[in-house]
């Protein structure tokens, strides 16, 4: 496989110890930002430009923040095939741009079970948009 240029990451974590060199790294890199909440925050203290994911879908984070990434211009940016005609004709049609890498982790399902957490901490905790992240970005991996 060849090496393709990582020109745009988005980036959504709970944990952001050690996150400051990733950053740092891929804005020497010249890769632009993509990114929600907290995460975004942290990124702009860095001193670097951040797109929030509201700008790519049209919708605020919604529902108490349970829905924040899950829409086709954030999945269709990661899963649009570079090579497919189609998917590139699709893509431009429908304004999504490419999302080359994804850097995501997982709330704290078991950390909050095993603190004792109330039933609604730990049901928040159930992560559904970070894990379906990852498996979208399992086929990044895949088109590189």
């Amino acid at each position: 496989m060849s090496q393709k240029k990582i020109s745009r990451a988005l980036v959504s974590v709970y944990y952001k110890d050690n996150l400051d060199p990733i950053i740092h790294y891929l804005a020497k890199q010249g890769v632009e930002f993509v990114s929600t909440g907290g995460t975004q925050e942290f990124i702009e203290k860095l001193g670097y430009a951040v797109t929030p994911v509201e700008n790519l879908t049209g919708y605020p984070s919604i529902f108490g923040g349970r829905v924040k990434t899950l829409h086709p211009a954030v999945f269709g940016g990661i899963l649009f095939r570079r090579d497919n005609a189609s998917d590139v004709s699709q893509s431009e049609d429908f304004k999504i741009a490419p999302i080359d890498l994804v850097i995501v982790d997982l709330y704290p399902f078991e950390e909050t079970v095993a603190r004792g957490g109330s039933e609604g901490d730990i049901v928040e905790k159930i992560d559904i948009g970070g894990i379906s992240l990852i498996r979208a970005a399992a086929k990044i991996s895949m088109m590189f």
